[in-house]
């Protein structure tokens, strides 16, 4: 295949960001968008010089893969849609809103023989990508993830928006899936979980606590892993990530891990032309990302559970 070509259906926030990037490409050719609003479709129309797509099946004839960034719940049918068109799909994470919808999407890319890759950006945080060759044995993982409050993706809950991120990377670099799960969460200003802490418990005995809030007063993104002998510090922010060892007889040193900053949606994309282009199986799968969803999905159940319990306590005579 010669350079791809590649649209865009949403031009979001995150969607102008994805179109920005292929028009910056020298790997994709950006066949155009496809955008509801009028007007934020003639402004990325305009800015980026491509045209603007009415109807899903008008897209599929004039591209080779597409990028969904759409909201949550439209992911599997404007995906299985595409797929089924014979297109390539990168889908922003989470891969969709439930399970049901997330395997529509893994056996549609199966069925058609089509490439299935999902947004889970933090795969490709030069951090994260610097601190994979230096994993062990993992044994304790301590993840922060807080934002400021924003109206964006509020049709999901903290969970599916930001800690999502979290459970797919510690899936990645733990290889297991967590045999038991302890979660609580609560609604401040929206309808939907906006502040969630979770327990991981792994078949290894490796631990994980993942903190997610949307209503935070600061934006923190930071990971803790530890390993025998040393831990090391990563802020997914600042895209660095630092090593602190036990030297004998009694002490400590630390050094920085060689990170080479670059912009990880740029880092993903580029790895979606190439797999789009030479049929190589994408570094984050449907697959993968439908396990970082089981495991949310779980979560949520668990911080249900939790909130039934506060229930009757709170109901309770004293």
């Amino acid at each position: 295949m010669s350079i791809p070509r590649i649209a865009v259906a949403g031009a979001g926030a995150f969607g102008k960001n994805h179109l920005r990037i292929i028009h910056e490409s020298k790997d994709a050719e950006l066949a155009g968008v496809l955008e509801p609003d009028p007007q934020r479709a003639a402004e990325v129309a305009g800015r980026y010089g491509c045209r603007v797509f009415h109807m899903l099946d008008e897209m599929g004839k004039h591209a080779d893969a597409a990028i969904v960034a759409t909201p949550t719940v439209t992911h599997s049918e404007i995906g299985c849609t595409l797929l089924a068109m014979g297109l390539d799909v990168l889908v922003e994470k989470p891969i969709a809103h439930d399970l049901a919808s997330a395997r529509a999407l893994t056996d549609a890319a199966a069925r058609h023989g089509r490439i299935l890759q999902v947004g889970h950006l933090e795969r490709f945080n030069p951090a994260v990508i610097a601190l994979q060759p230096e994993i062990s044995k993992p044994l304790f993982f301590e993840v922060h993830r807080l934002s400021e409050f924003s109206p964006r993706s509020l049709d999901v809950d903290v969970v599916l928006d930001l800690m999502i991120h979290d459970i797919d990377i510690v899936l990645s670099l733990t290889g297991e899936i967590p045999e038991e799960i302890r979660a609580a969460g609560i609604s401040i200003l929206s309808a939907k979980v906006d502040i969630a802490n979770v327990r991981l418990q792994f078949p290894s005995g490796c631990v994980a606590n993942l903190t997610a809030s949307r209503v935070s007063t600061e934006r923190v993104r930071k990971l803790r892993l530890f390993q025998p002998h040393e831990y090391i510090s990563l802020d997914y922010s600042r895209q660095d990530a630092i090593r602190f060892r036990v030297k004998p007889p009694m002490a400590i040193d630390f050094a920085p891990l060689t990170v080479t900053k670059d912009e990880p949606l740029r880092l993903e994309l580029e790895s979606f032309f190439e797999s789009v282009a030479t049929r190589r199986a994408p570094q984050v799968t449907g697959g993968q990302a439908l396990a970082a969803l089981e495991v949310a999905e779980s979560i949520l159940g668990k911080i249900e559970e939790h909130s039934r319990l506060v229930a009757r306590t709170l109901a309770a005579p004293s």
